[in-house]
């Protein structure tokens, strides 16, 4: 039963795809609903989700899927993770494409698969099973980025995604292929057995851990592998950058993270690895941040900083006792910031998303004071100011970086984090100290504002939910 109970928020999301994807073809079903429909799918997975939350840790139908899905209290947390950031966007959407080019009922039932992909990706123990969810996850968003064909943004942006995406499969089927030359398995824990028994400097295990390592960074636009973000991010639509910069972060750290948790002579050997990969993605996004006017372009940039943080995390997990419970918490943090700063732009945007320089929000607390305020917030709590969620999750960061030794990648974590008040004070000093030249006229529409709001009050509930470390 408790299997069932954990595997089945995903068979509710794989179940709400196939659904919407049917219901396309019914001309009666009017694409209004398709967003409440939505809605519902993820509130339902959201819900049994919740309350699988307290099983423990468990191989899922073992026998079945021998050994290939497991389930533990990071893997729940990741999941709820995904699953609010799918129910947000949607919530998004439907403001979003009552002003923009209309999108078709095949765009909710993509982000339905892409979130399956994710959410698979999350329970993967198991490197075939891992490409797959991968795959899965990355074709979905490849459409979702460039769904608008007439717009020539966002067809450059997926030509950039889905080229350079394929290198990284190829690197991750590469290496998984000298992965089991080397240990003669592509599960973890017997990956994990081998090298107790053996050792984690074989050339095959090097070489292939390489390679993932770099599929990984690729998704996650860790330095040097960020070029491709920014033109991404910027050319996709407005709600669907938002969930790609929440929900696919979260799903490929979970699987790194459990990747790298499998021996701890596994993350010894990577770990200078890592801290170097963090130190350069920190303050390379800081600088292609701080020189952007576009705040879509802006907050790509800091995307990449983020993921510095959460490389943090990873260079300080103990594979001895690790639950994750660090990288989860920064996660959630990061998802309720970033989706709200998008939630706000998909409706203040306007049609076209005319409005997505700095310059364009000069004034805003004049004319819209509730919704600058928003901004104001989750920018806040992107720079890690209390008592925000991201201050409590930098502070958890910090903190395991102390605890792990790692004093000297704990103080650059500071140093940057300072670096990045820069073009975060930048747009609040613009909404709130220059006079309007815009009356931000919007499309009436209750949903996108209401997300918004719920996701500040998100803020600093999440700020106030203490962890252990």
């Amino acid at each position: 039963m408790n299997d069932f109970l954990s595997l089945f928020p995903l068979l509710i999301i794989c179940s709400g795809g196939i659904l919407l994807m049917l219901l396309s073809a019914f001309e009666k079903v009017k694409l209004e609903n398709a967003p409440l429909l939505s809605m519902g799918i993820f509130g339902a997975a959201f819900v049994m989700q919740l309350l699988a939350a307290g099983i423990p840790e468990t191989t899922l139908y073992g026998k079945a899927f021998n050994g290939m899905l497991v389930s533990n209290s990071f893997t729940h947390a990741a999941s709820l993770i995904i699953i609010g950031c799918g129910f947000f966007t949607s919530m998004s959407c439907h403001t979003y494409f009552r002003q923009n080019n209309p999108c078709t009922m095949e765009f909710y039932s993509i982000l339905f698969f892409a979130a399956f992909g994710m959410l698979l990706l999350t329970l993967s123990r198991e490197l075939i099973t891992t490409f797959i969810s991968l795959e899965i996850m990355s074709l979905a968003i490849y459409i979702l980025v460039g769904y608008d064909r007439k717009r020539v943004t966002s067809t450059e942006a997926l030509l950039k995604y889905l080229l350079l995406g394929a290198f990284a499969g190829a690197f991750f089927t590469m290496g998984s292929a000298l992965i089991y030359g080397g240990t003669g398995s592509t599960k973890f824990y017997e990956i994990g057995v081998f090298i107790s028994t053996h050792s984690a400097a074989t050339p095959l295990l090097i070489g292939g851990t390489f390679f993932i390592f770099i599929a990984f960074l690729f998704k996650v636009a860790a330095f040097p592998f960020h070029a491709w973000v920014i033109d991404v991010y910027d050319g996709a639509a407005t709600p669907v950058t938002g969930f790609m910069a929440t929900a696919l972060k979260a799903a490929i750290f979970t699987v790194f993270a459990n990747f790298l948790a499998l021996n701890g002579a596994l993350q010894k050997e990577w770990v200078d690895f890592l801290f170097y990969i963090a130190l350069f993605t920190m303050f390379g996004g800081n600088l292609i941040a701080i020189g952007q006017a576009n705040i879509k372009r802006m907050l790509a940039a800091s995307g990449i900083v983020h993921s510095g943080y959460l490389l943090i995390g990873l260079v300080a997990i103990s594979t001895e006792s690790f639950t994750g419970s660090v990288i989860a918490y920064y996660l959630a943090a990061y998802a309720v910031g970033t989706l709200g700063i998008f939630a706000a732009l998909s409706y203040l945007g306007g049609k076209g998303e005319k409005r997505m320089s700095f310059d364009d929000f000069k004034g805003l607390a004049k004319v819209r004071p509730y919704s600058a305020a928003a901004i104001a917030v989750f920018l806040l709590s992107m720079a890690g100011i209390p008592p925000t969620a991201g201050f409590m999750g930098k502070f958890y960061i910090i903190t395991s970086a102390i605890s792990a030794g790692q004093m000297a990648l704990a103080v650059f974590a500071v140093v940057s984090s300072i670096l990045s008040m820069w073009y975060y004070l930048r747009l609040i000093i613009i909404m709130y100290f220059h006079e309007a030249e815009d009356n931000f006229e919007i499309e009436r529409s209750l949903f996108a504002p209401a997300c918004t709001f719920f996701l500040v009050f998100c803020v600093f509930a999440i700020g106030l939910y203490p962890i252990v470390v």
